[in-house]
């Protein structure tokens, strides 16, 4: 059980480190077939997107993995049956009349647009909504009876697609328009794609359906906070693609400028500062319905150590990309993107991985065992910061305004989560097995050794070596430093990851 545990983790996590690999080669791609404006464009499009699919979906991959993984540990196969009835039925009606109402009253939403040129691109990409809304709540249905490889290879397979009719259609576009044009119908066919491949693989995995009448309610009132949360996140974001243009043209910036302002900062530095998301979500993904399923058998002991484990894996692995970007983010955005301010935008906004690490865990935990409410409460809070920082900061930092604020949003959110987490679990654990807070914060005294490393062997090797070759080999001079500090401190080891799942197994044998 733990070998096949621990094989499963690092294959999800490699998946999900290529599939991020080839999301970071399409920004290049993008960036350099239509620019930084037409990067803009697609990201204001994309962000309003984002908030119909969150409708669509919200919370319901989540909720429908977890109601599975009770229906596991209550034997109940109909249970598991009429959880992914009901949630492809809860999205199809939330979405397909979105669609509908999209595509006939569509040609007068332009007021939801900084640029009028962006409704076109957004009305393409309203073809692949309900398509991917579905694709989601099967993908939930994986999650529950924990065919992570699966999923992973779904997803990957998506980005692939996308990544190869992109590049297909983008080859000599004569417009930012046109271009972001192309990208969102390179999108919509991934969106098919996935759809369709994930329906087939339910229905040969033996996937079936029953009548979701019982299972509705329950379903919906398990989702409802969590879509809030994401909803009212993607609500910010499509708010934050408006505003932060308008504001930075407010204070004197032309509007081709400020979408390319714009574009630099969420469709370039955003997707690299963002990296660490990708192994945090593989901890989160196999974590998750393990500890539903440990929170509903009352399996408290068990529980908590995962509980702390996961917080330290999260932590460390933002502790251990900070230099990196930190060190070499300038360059990369050079080489990538030949964007310098991108490449200033990530080493000057790393730090917002601290808090960004915690939150994306916290917050998962928390929805595993049912406190999706106080998630949605927490994220308000984050939430309210953001958008002040994007109102009142631009005249001041000007697109960097967005950066602050996404650092006051993930570290309210993080503070909040961990505070109610750390109180949970004393009140679970009774008193027995609290969080060692110097163990898991350690790591933040390595990042500043590491960044001094890294920024001497940057300097070092640009007076003899190219660009690209220097941040290699400084990349490289890291890598090792940071193996070997780390193991000397031993706060990892060769063995260490797969004890995040070492208690599965003697638990199971205990029972």
């Amino acid at each position: 059980m733990k070998n096949r545990i621990y094989t499963t983790a690092s294959v999800v996590t490699a998946l999900s480190v290529a599939e991020r690999g080839l999301g970071f080669l399409y920004r290049i791609v993008l960036s350099r077939f239509i620019g930084a404006e037409g990067v803009g464009l697609y990201q204001v499009a994309l962000s309003l997107f984002s908030l119909f699919l969150t409708i669509g979906t919200g919370g319901l991959p989540v909720s429908v993995s977890r109601m599975i993984s009770k229906s596991k540990a209550e034997n109940n196969p109909r249970g598991e049956r009429r959880a992914i009835s009901s949630g492809l039925l809860l999205s199809l009606l939330l979405t397909l009349p979105l669609c509908i109402v999209l595509g006939v009253f569509g040609k007068r939403m332009t007021f939801l647009f900084s640029d009028d040129r962006c409704l076109s691109v957004f009305r393409i990409l309203l073809i692949g909504l309900v398509f991917t809304s579905l694709y989601a709540v099967i993908r939930g249905y994986f999650w529950g009876n924990k065919k992570f490889l699966l999923s992973s290879v779904l997803e990957i397979s998506e980005e692939t697609v996308m990544v190869i009719v992109g590049v297909l259609l983008l080859k000599n576009v004569s417009s930012a328009q046109i271009g972001a044009e192309k990208a969102a119908w390179a999108a919509v066919v991934s969106y098919l794609f996935s759809f369709t491949a994930a329906v087939l693989c339910f229905l040969f995995q033996g996937g079936r359906l029953s009548s979701p009448k019982q299972a509705l309610k329950p379903l919906f009132n398990a989702t409802l906070p969590i879509t809030s949360v994401r909803a009212s996140g993607s609500f910010v974001n499509s708010a934050v693609a408006v505003l932060l243009p308008a504001m930075l043209i407010r204070s004197g910036i032309n509007e081709t400028e400020a979408l390319k302002l714009f574009g630099a900062a969420s469709g370039m530095a955003l997707p690299i500062l963002f990296i660490p998301a990708t192994i945090i979500g593989s901890i989160s993904l196999v974590l998750v319905p393990e500890l539903s399923e440990d929170f509903y058998r009352k399996n408290f002991e068990r529980l908590n150590k995962n509980l702390q484990r996961g917080l330290r894996y999260s932590l460390l692995v933002s502790c251990i990309l900070i230099p990196f970007f930190y060190a070499l983010g300038k360059d990369v955005g050079q080489i990538a993107f030949s964007n310098v301010l991108a490449g200033e935008i990530i080493v000057k906004s790393c730090p917002i991985l601290l808090p960004m690490s915690l939150t994306m865990i916290s917050t998962g935990m928390l929805n595993s065992m049912g406190f999706e409410k106080k998630t949605f409460l927490f994220y308000f809070y984050g939430a309210a910061a953001m958008l002040l920082c994007v109102l009142c900061l631009p005249p001041v930092c000007g697109v960097y305004a967005y950066m602050i604020g996404l650092g006051a949003n993930f570290s309210i959110n993080a503070v909040c989560n961990l505070l109610f987490l750390h109180k949970k679990c004393s009140f679970l654990q009774k008193g027995r097995g609290q969080v060692r807070v110097h163990s898991i914060f350690l790591p933040l005294l390595f990042i500043l050794p590491v960044s001094i490393v890294g920024q001497f062997c940057s300097v070092l090797f640009k007076r003899f070596l190219g660009e690209l070759l220097a941040v290699f080999l400084s990349a490289c001079v890291m890598g090792l430093f940071t193996i070997v500090l780390y193991l000397l401190t031993k706060q990892i080891s060769f063995h260490d990851f797969p004890k995040l799942f070492k208690s599965r197994k003697n638990d199971e044998s205990r029972t």
